[in-house]
């Protein structure tokens, strides 16, 4: 879930440091738990945290139109405040992070949360998580990911979601490839690939971001049929 400004060579961000450090030990994810590992002894911050839910989030859910004991899974949920909000609509919640560091740091702020928090890899999830949710929140985290493991962490993201369910993308917006991150933010192609024979879009649309001016972000909404999953 990354969301970060410009930097420089001399002085990059602490997410672009680490990330630069796992990548050259071609381990994509392996920045994560460093960072969260960093902000716990308090000498790094991180970045993508936020006191209150993803505000295009938010607006979707309340006006989502979500079963009645619905299964939900928040996909690299960090400290936990969207998996937080999702659970406050009355919708059974799973939040996972690669981060063990994060799932403490969530458990600690939501001491008495309803959300069932796991440590988890996208790029190899539980199997018992196979198409087992209603509603799939994936909020700017697939554009953390280099390109080379995109089509791995939405093939895992696929995976899943259960017959009828509804799968919402939310994501940073670039016209052309990105080279350079995290993060990587994702093109309307890029969007495009999130559709299978399984799973076909809904709505796609570009929003503007209520808590950064003039920037706006992809939020797309994808369903799987009832019929069975393959």
């Amino acid at each position: 879930m990354v969301k970060t400004g410009p930097m420089t060579d001399a002085q990059p961000s602490a997410d672009r440091r680490l990330a630069a450090q796992a990548l050259a030990a071609n381990d994509p994810t392996g920045w994560f738990e460093p960072l969260y590992a960093e902000a716990a002894a308090g000498t790094s911050v991180v970045p993508w945290d936020r006191d209150a839910p993803n505000p295009l989030l938010v607006e979707w859910l309340r006006t989502a139109a979500v079963p009645q004991g619905a299964r939900a899974m928040v996909i690299g949920c960090g400290y936990g405040t969207d998996a937080e909000f999702v659970a406050s609509r009355g919708i059974r919640t799973t939040a996972f992070d690669i981060s063990p560091t994060a799932i403490r740091g969530a458990r600690a702020r939501f001491p008495h949360s309803p959300v069932t928090y796991k440590v988890a890899d996208l790029l190899d999830p539980p199997p018992s998580w196979r198409h087992a949710f209603d509603l799939v929140i994936e909020s700017i985290t697939v554009q953390s990911l280099p390109p080379e493991v995109r089509s791995l962490a939405i093939t895992g993201i696929r995976g899943l979601l259960a017959p009828d369910a509804t799968l919402l993308v939310i994501a940073d917006i670039s016209k052309t490839p990105a080279t350079h991150g995290p993060p990587w933010p994702l093109t309307r192609a890029d969007i495009d690939s999130f559709t299978a024979p399984d799973l076909t879009p809904v709505r796609i649309e570009t929003v503007p971001r209520p808590d950064a001016s003039g920037l706006h972000r992809w939020r797309a909404e994808f369903h799987r049929p009832r019929q069975a999953t393959h």
